[in-house]
């Protein structure tokens, strides 16, 4: 698991559900604009329909590391703070290091403490989406050049106005 996120975990994971809780409405205050070039792209191609709350994913490769990007409603800050606090702990990380985070990060987290199962289950599938998404953007790299194309831009958003 990549470093930034492991701190993430380890401090949620030590704090009591008061804390937990606080520490989500932190980080949901925390999450960072969708970029321009990304908000008009917001449709069901970008959703993750897991959620309840409609969360949008973006990936870009940048090289071999990953850049995310997501929007994630304010009404909804729990959502979007699990979300904000995996932004700000996979992105600039490998594919690899995001492919190796457990699939029960919400349960490493503490988080099954303070949220509903349906909750639960939509922040479960926020990371089965990045993960997803990760990999199809490396492929979505790595196959121009497999074919001996031009190196890629910047992943498969490059062709966004």
């Amino acid at each position: 698991m990549p470093a930034a996120l492991d701190a993430i975990v380890a401090e949620l994971s030590e704090s009591d559900r008061q804390e937990r809780i606080d520490l989500l409405i932190d980080f949901a205050r925390n999450l960072p604009a969708l970029p321009e070039r990304l908000a008009a792209h917001k449709d069901a191609s970008h959703r993750v329909e897991e959620c309840q709350s409609p969360v949008y994913l973006f990936v870009e490769m940048v090289g071999d590391r990953a850049a995310l990007y997501a929007d994630a409603p304010i009404e909804a800050p729990t959502v979007r703070g699990f979300v904000s606090l995996l932004l700000e702990g996979l992105n600039g990380s490998t594919v690899e290091e995001i492919l190796e985070v457990p699939n029960d990060l919400v349960n490493q987290c503490g988080l099954q403490e303070v949220l509903g199962m349906l909750r639960v289950r939509g922040l479960a599938g926020v990371l089965r989406r990045i993960k997803a998404e990760v990999t199809r953007a490396a492929m979505g790299q790595a196959q121009p050049q497999a074919a001996g194309g031009p190196p890629p831009g910047n992943g498969p958003l490059s062709d966004l106005p």
